[in-house]
């Protein structure tokens, strides 16, 4: 790959060396890279992430007010050669100076035209069939009431989004791999773990922010108990280490055992807030992958480790989990200024009420510097979480992590498209669009 730097086109009241490219495409890790932001008067103020570019083309950015707002103006991406031509234009909007707004259709499958692209619900189906009976029958306990605490989420009705890439990535690896596609039984027990992994961390996250609704029905915590809840997430916790220590594999458990770590350290991250502006970003993209995307990456890693020795192939399957699962989180923030309660299953302006500040919020503090203040209260005064909503619809904030999203399903696409082609490969670059385009 070539490395290119950042273009920073001449600005007012930005000194000439402030104005030097300072940002560096490093391939391999484009989940990390940021641009470098500036005030009015020079002074460093941000990092916003930029990462997952995947065509060199000149994107406008800006700034919004005076003193608040990030004064670059060109960004030169690294050059892939697509089928479709991103005219710079394409990126320029009439509300945004900072990133241009776009609608939110997703990009991603026009770089490969020649994919047939598969429904992924409909290729998984048959290896997710009798998914949620057989996470049961790990769960099987004599105590009557300990069992239906933990069977509560499993009741067939999730979307088991985890457990379909899971399949679906071990399919397209398998066949990438000279075989003849069939699903491992080891690798159907990777997505049945991590389910149960994921279900584990909702239980013990609704503990922890004290929430009445989840999936549109009661939380656990809410019907049994606090005490109870944190005891069924710890059993189905249990039950999903058993089940991994079962493969036999000791590189599985060691990627899987990563995923249990992750979602630790993301959680008390996600507790604190950064003082200093420019940590902002950079802390909470880094918390995001630790809560969500990890999960998806490292089960992705796991079920490739399991029929292919390349770790060429293993870094593959890992950087699409990442960028799709971080992609996912950032859609899902985006809902929650966008969406009703009704649609996501919980309510409205859920994460202002817990004191996070998500990526609109952020992008909006470019708009509306106010915003930092209510932050670092997250946002616990009276009217703060009134006027942070109304801030961020007023701003750009939900159109930039839009935008955000599909430069990650751009890297997502990038990364699967360098397996061989198969059905389960193309349902993959498919998923990049429904992820973009879900509203709930």
């Amino acid at each position: 790959m070539i490395f290119s730097q950042a273009k920073v086109c001449a600005t007012p009241g930005v000194q000439e060396a402030e104005r030097a490219a300072l940002y560096r495409w490093v391939e391999g890790n484009m989940a990390v890279q940021w641009w470098r932001c500036w005030r009015g008067h020079g002074a460093f103020t941000g990092v916003i992430d930029a990462v997952c570019g995947v065509n060199r083309r000149p994107v406008t950015a800006g700034a919004r007010g005076t003193g608040a707002g990030c004064l670059l103006k060109e960004v030169l991406l690294p050059v892939r050669h697509t089928h479709n031509s991103i005219r710079p234009s394409a990126f320029t909007g009439y509300r945004s100076r900072y990133l241009s707004p776009v609608s939110r259709s997703c990009c991603c499958c026009r770089i490969h035209s020649d994919a047939k692209l598969k429904d992924p619900f409909s290729l998984a189906q048959e290896d997710l069939t009798n998914l949620y009976e057989d996470i049961k029958k790990q769960l099987l306990v004599s105590r009557v009431e300990l069992k239906a605490l933990c069977d509560y989420y499993f009741d067939g009705k999730g979307k088991a989004f985890r457990p379909m890439i899971v399949v679906l990535m071990a399919r397209a690896c398998n066949i990438h791999s000279n075989r003849d596609g069939d699903l491992l039984p080891a690798q159907r027990s990777i997505a049945m773990i991590s389910e149960m992994i994921h279900t584990a961390s909702l239980v013990h996250d609704d503990v922890i922010d004290g929430a009445d609704i989840r999936r549109g029905k009661t939380t656990i915590n809410e019907v049994w108990g606090e005490r109870k809840a944190i005891l069924a997430g710890d059993f189905i916790l249990s039950a999903a280490s058993m089940a991994l220590a079962r493969i036999g594999n000791t590189s599985v458990v060691s990627v899987l055992s990563q995923v249990i770590e992750d979602l630790v350290r993301g959680e008390f991250m996600q507790l604190g807030s950064k003082e200093n502006e420019s940590e902002r970003f950079k802390h909470y993209l880094e918390k995001t992958f630790k809560k969500t995307a990890s999960l998806i990456a490292n089960s992705c890693k796991a079920v490739s480790i399991l029929v292919n020795s390349d770790p060429e192939v293993h870094e593959i399957a890992y950087q699409y989990g990442r960028n799709v699962g971080i992609a996912f989180q950032l859609v899902d923030d985006m809902l929650d200024f966008t969406s009703c309660a009704n649609q996501l299953g919980k309510p409205s302006a859920a994460d202002l009420r817990l004191g996070l500040a998500t990526g609109p919020v952020l992008f909006a503090c470019q708009q509306f510097p106010e915003l930092h203040s209510m932050i670092m209260r997250r946002f616990g005064s009276d009217g703060d979480v009134d006027r942070a909503w109304r801030y961020v619809l007023e701003s750009d904030g939900v159109e930039q992590t839009n935008f955000l999203a599909q430069r990650y399903c751009h890297e997502a696409t990038r990364q699967i498209s360098r397996l061989q082609p198969s059905p389960e490969r193309d349902a993959l670059i498919r998923l990049t669009e429904l992820v973009l385009n879900r509203d709930k």
